[in-house]
């Protein structure tokens, strides 16, 4: 499990890289990411960061699956809340570049991000990862290098980071949340997610 920092000096590390080769039941807050019906019974609240192994795994090897079968059928309403975990550059490049690629596109660079994952940890070509997921949401190359040295975007990035690992006391990613609760601070498998539903939607 991933430990997100307390401070988050990072503005000088993005733009080298970009020159490079609460709770669930409270109002949502600013900036969330959310899918599915805002109505449903259980609302999801996964804390997450785009470099951070588990997080990845759990994108790309359960969370398919659980979107189909609560999400898009109306049964769960997900909130994605951004941590930023080491190295925060990355992750912070990563989450500048999906909230450029605005709010359709958001979760396609994020899943951009986590499938291409494995191959950045092999290589250490952070650059490339960045380049395709900013692609998976419509960005160009130059687009990517303007977003993650925005330092409007960046500040309120670490404000909104600050805040998340804030509103649920969370001290890992992923972190789950359903209907208010922490269920988990580690990768649900789907027999986890099903018994956190379940147990959801008796509340």
């Amino acid at each position: 499990m991933r430990q997100p920092s307390r401070r988050l000096a990072i503005a000088v590390a993005l733009s080298a890289l970009a020159l490079a080769g609460g709770s669930a039941l409270a109002a949502p807050l600013e900036g969330d990411m959310t899918l599915g019906d805002p109505k449903a019974k259980v609302k999801m609240i996964e804390y997450a960061s785009v470099s951070c192994s588990h997080c990845a795994h759990f994108n790309n090897e359960v969370f398919g699956a659980f979107k189909k079968k609560y999400i898009d059928t109306g049964k769960v309403h997900y909130t994605f809340r951004e941590i930023l975990t080491p190295p925060q550059q990355v992750a912070a490049a990563g989450f500048l570049t999906a909230r450029c690629a605005g709010k359709d596109k958001y979760f396609a660079v994020v899943d951009a991000m986590f499938r291409g994952y494995d191959q950045m940890a092999k290589t250490g070509d952070v650059k490339a990862n960045l380049v395709n997921a900013g692609k998976a949401g419509g960005l160009t190359e130059e687009q990517v290098k303007a977003c993650v040295t925005n330092e409007a975007a960046l500040n309120a990035l670490t404000a909104r980071v600050e805040r998340n690992a804030a509103a649920d006391n969370v001290t890992g990613t992923p972190t789950f949340v359903f209907n208010g609760k922490t269920v988990k601070s580690g990768p649900m498998t789907a027999a986890e997610l099903d018994a956190a539903v379940a147990e959801a939607s008796k509340r």
